[in-house]
This record gives structure tokens, C-alpha cells and sequence, in this order.
């Protein structure tokens, strides 16, 4: 047990699950004191940012988007590091393009006063309105991440704040996000541009707040931005962080069950041993740690809880190596050349594969050329897609097919006649990879009904020493919310441990 345990630390403290919110739990209760390992069933560190390598292409396999940068920057300031300890990061410009049509094309510029020119360019009037759209965002965004996401939503009155409550109804919590920027812009390019990121938040637009124009914020004022390496590099940065504190890593050690006696878990059980704890973060899927992992008398929630949750998309993934360069990309290229709202519907109200989907490529060699060989290309396509759908190899060739056609149309290049490398990555992987719930890709969708202390809760209600983490719980979908998630739980379980 010595290789695990240091014995100059008064608890013992076990990680379940290696991603953004496991290694951050990891990093906040090592430096509290604690004795930590986490374990990781797959045999890489990193969860869903784990990267995919082959035929000299690295891929990032999930997340792409860095936004929130000051999240990350606070996480390793936390240990006495700085981001640029680890990585190199890059403002993009464009933060990223969207694809009406052939030739109607948006560049998001970096620089605001040319955001503005755009906006100006395309409904007279706009610019003044967008000042005033992100002004009010703005707001949302400080009061958010300085405040409510750091609140562990075990009850109400953690919301008896009275900067919160004068500014309750600035936050538009019961506003419809949709209503909230036809407020501001008539054009339907710019309504869209808006829009987008409630796609990934798990809702339709109607129905999610108005207070996630926070997101809106955070992509047209913070900026976009890009990890040199990708993002797998925050990941080695932060398991540094983790090492350097004496953190045990365990790949290919899936938990399979927690012994509770008296209220507290007493052992876990891998595949390879049992295994003693003074307490434990849940930092895997929140559902199949309840149903797979606890004795029904000790879950939170039953079934019928979890079927009537509101779940984010699923995805279709393609990774993608292509021998010549594509012009027409830019890093981020969001494809809208097809309603939204049909999209929309056949996620959340009538489930099922789409008619005409919209789709999302990540072209990173454009401004990495670490992750292909030279002269290539490296593209990520994403589809979101409903959870919990069929998923097989031809369902996954048809709309490859479907979307190879579109982009091929639009960038001019016989994509598919110069592939050295391909791979998909759908609802059956997300499943078996990290036992994710219907196979979403995003954790649960940010509806009000979903938000702050109605999410599941981040404490086990039954047992004392249990505390979970990630986008299933508070704060919610993304990884700067998963990074915050991991530290909230960790200042739990440290409050606990050291009263108990």
C-alpha cells in the first residue's frame, strides 16, 4: 500500500475518472493535504480530451474550443504556475467563421472595433446594438463566473447574496435566450451567429435562459483561442500540477464498486484490488457511478429521475487526415448553411438522426503544424446528434457522405480522394469510452429547470464522504465549468474531512 499511500498525510483520497474536473478535484486536495489517487478506466489520462494519434496526424478528441481563458489561467495560478508554464497559447483571428452559404461567409474577427464594422455591414444600426447586447452579457459573465458558478447549489439560500439579488433581474434567468436576441438584431445571419452556442448547451434556444448570452461574451469579447499541441497539452499541464503534489495515477483501473458501511465508503474495488478511502470524488459519469458502482439504498437518484433529465447532444465525430491543404478552412469553420431549428428539433423534441444537419470543422493545422505532416491537413468534424440514437457503420458512412458532399462543395477540394487517415467516433463510443449516459457528448442540457440547484447534486445525499464532479453536476457543460466543478467538490470533501 506504500506506492499509494503518503503516510505523512492524514486522509487518503480517492479520484474516479481522469478528466478536466477529476484532475482539478485531484490538484485542490492534494494541496489541502490529502493523499490522492485517481483512477482512470481507459488507459490514457484525460477523459474526453484524450488525443487520438496516427499516420502523423494528432487529434484532439473531444473538446476544441478555448474559451474563458482566465479559468485556466486561475487553476495553475492556484499551484504558483502560469498557463504559459505549459503551453503556448495563440489568439485567433478569425476566432472562427460561419458558413451561410457558398458565398455567404462570416469571419468573426479578433479585434471588437472590426467585429463591429461587420455587424454594421450586414443590418444598419447593429453595431450599437451588439455594444449593448454584450454590455448586459458582460454583466452576466462577472456575476456568473465570479459568483454562481462557485456554489456547490445545495440549497437556495447559497442564492441569498444581495449583490444576486439586486441583480436577478439583470441576469434574465426566466428569459428566453431566443426572445432575448430577436431584442436586439432583426437579421437572421446575426439572430443565428448568436444563437450557435446554445446548440452545444443542450437546449433549444426558447428554452434555455437568457442567461447564457454569457457564452456570447466569453467568444466575441474574450476571444477564441488555441493550446499549441492542442488541448491534450492542458491536460499534461495539469496532470504536472497533480504529480508535482504527489498525486498516484491508475489507468486501466475501472472502479466497479464502493463499499459503504454506516453512511461513508470504506473500500473501492478495481478490477485489480480493494482498496481503503477516507473519502471519494465521483468525477466519472454521474449516472453510471449511481447505477453501476452504489447499492440502490445509497443513490441519489432512480431511473425514472434520470429518463426525465434533459440531456446535451451526442455527436458524430470524424478525425480526419488529408494529404493536400484546404484553403477555404479557417480553424473553427461552423456550417449553418441549413436550418437551425429543424436541427434543434431532432435533438430535443422528436429525436433522431437529421434531414439536413448542420456540422462543425476544426482545422487545426492552420495554425499548428505539429498536429500533420507537412503540406496536410488535420480536420475534426462534428455533427451534433440526439443521445441515445442508433449508432452503426452505416448510419455513420451515410452522413459522412452527406457532409463530405456540402464540404467539398464548399471548399472546392475532393477531400475524400486525399485521405491518409480516418476514423469516427459516435454515440456507441462515448458509451463504451466513458460510460456516458445515452452516449451524450455534453453533460446535461443548461434548461432552467436544469440550472444551479437543480442539477443533480453535487453531494451524495446518503453518504457522507461521497462528493461528485463534472458536467453532470454544478456548475454544469464545458470544460472551464469542469474545471470550477472539481474544485467546488474538492473544497467539500477537504471541509468535511478535516470536521469529520
Amino acid at each position: 500500500m506504500a506506492k499509494y499511500f503518503d503516510e505523512n498525510k492524514k486522509h487518503a483520497v480517492a479520484i474516479i475518472g481522469s478528466g478536466f474536473s477529476g484532475l482539478s478535484a485531484a490538484a485542490y486536495l492534494a494541496k489541502a493535504g490529502c493523499s490522492v489517487n485517481i483512477y482512470e478506466k481507459n488507459a490514457e489520462i484525460g477523459g474526453r480530451a484524450r488525443q487520438l494519434i496516427g499516420n502523423g496526424y494528432t487529434f484532439d478528441m473531444g473538446p476544441s474550443w478555448y474559451w474563458m481563458p482566465e479559468v485556466f489561467e486561475n487553476f495553475f495560478n492556484d499551484f504558483g504556475y502560469k498557463t504559459s508554464d505549459f503551453y503556448e497559447l495563440k489568439q485567433l483571428d478569425p476566432g472562427f467563421t460561419v458558413v451561410f452559404g457558398k458565398n455567404d461567409v462570416l469571419n468573426i474577427p479578433a479585434d471588437y472595433s472590426a467585429l463591429e464594422d461587420l455587424f454594421e455591414s450586414i443590418e444598419p444600426g447593429s453595431s450599437k446594438q451588439l455594444a449593448l447586447f454584450l454590455d448586459e452579457a458582460a454583466y452576466k459573465y462577472q456575476t456568473g463566473m465570479n459568483k454562481l458558478v462557485h456554489k456547490p447549489g445545495l440549497s437556495l439560500m447559497e442564492f441569498a447574496d444581495w449583490d444576486l439579488i439586486k441583480g436577478a433581474f439583470k441576469l434574465q434567468v426566466f428569459t428566453s435566450f431566443s426572445k432575448h436576441v430577436r431584442r436586439f438584431f432583426k437579421d437572421q445571419r446575426l439572430i443565428t451567429l448568436m444563437e450557435f452556442p446554445v446548440l452545444f448547451l443542450g437546449a433549444m434556444p426558447e428554452e434555455t435562459p437568457a442567461l447564457y448570452s454569457l457564452m456570447n461574451y466569453a467568444g466575441l469579447k474574450l476571444g477564441t483561442w488555441y493550446p499549441k499541441d492542442g488541448f491534450g497539452k492542458v491536460i499534461e499541464g495539469m496532470q504536472q500540477v497533480c504529480e508535482a503534489q504527489g498525486v498516484v495515477f491508475h489507468p486501466d483501473s475501472a472502479v466497479t464498486h464502493l463499499k459503504v458501511n454506516n453512511k461513508i465508503i470504506t473500500e473501492i474495488s478495481t478490477k485489480h484490488e480493494e482498496i481503503a478511502y477516507d473519502g471519494v470524488i465521483a468525477a466519472a459519469d454521474y449516472h453510471h457511478v449511481e447505477e453501476k458502482l452504489l447499492d440502490t439504498a445509497y443513490r441519489n437518484y432512480d431511473v425514472n429521475y434520470w429518463e426525465k433529465r434533459v440531456m446535451a447532444p451526442s455527436s458524430l465525430i470524424f478525425y480526419l487526415g488529408v494529404t493536400c491543404k484546404i484553403d477555404k478552412l479557417e480553424h473553427h469553420t461552423l456550417f449553418f448553411d441549413a436550418d437551425l431549428k429543424l436541427h434543434a428539433q431532432e435533438i430535443y423534441k422528436d429525436p433522431k438522426w437529421p434531414t439536413k444537419p448542420l456540422f462543425y470543422v476544426c482545422c487545426p493545422s492552420k495554425s499548428d503544424d505539429t498536429v500533420a505532416p507537412a503540406g496536410h491537413e488535420n480536420i475534426f468534424i462534428l455533427m451534433p446528434l440526439a443521445p441515445g440514437v442508433d449508432d452503426s457503420e452505416a448510419l455513420r458512412e451515410e452522413y459522412f457522405d452527406l457532409i463530405m458532399e456540402r464540404l467539398e462543395d464548399y471548399t472546392g477540394v475532393a477531400i475524400r480522394n486525399a485521405l491518409d487517415y480516418k476514423k469516427s467516433y459516435c454515440v456507441k463510443d462515448f458509451k463504451a469510452d466513458y460510460n456516458s449516459f445515452k452516449g451524450n457528448a455534453y453533460g446535461l442540457a443548461n434548461t432552467l429547470m436544469q440550472t444551479a440547484h437543480l442539477k443533480p447534486s453535487i453531494k451524495n445525499k446518503k453518504i457522507n464522504n461521497l462528493f461528485y464532479a463534472g458536467q453532470l453536476t454544478v456548475p454544469g457543460p464545458g470544460v472551464p465549468p469542469s474545471i470550477i466543478s472539481g474544485k467546488v467538490s474538492a473544497q467539500l470533501l477537504t471541509k468535511y474531512l478535516n470536521n469529520k
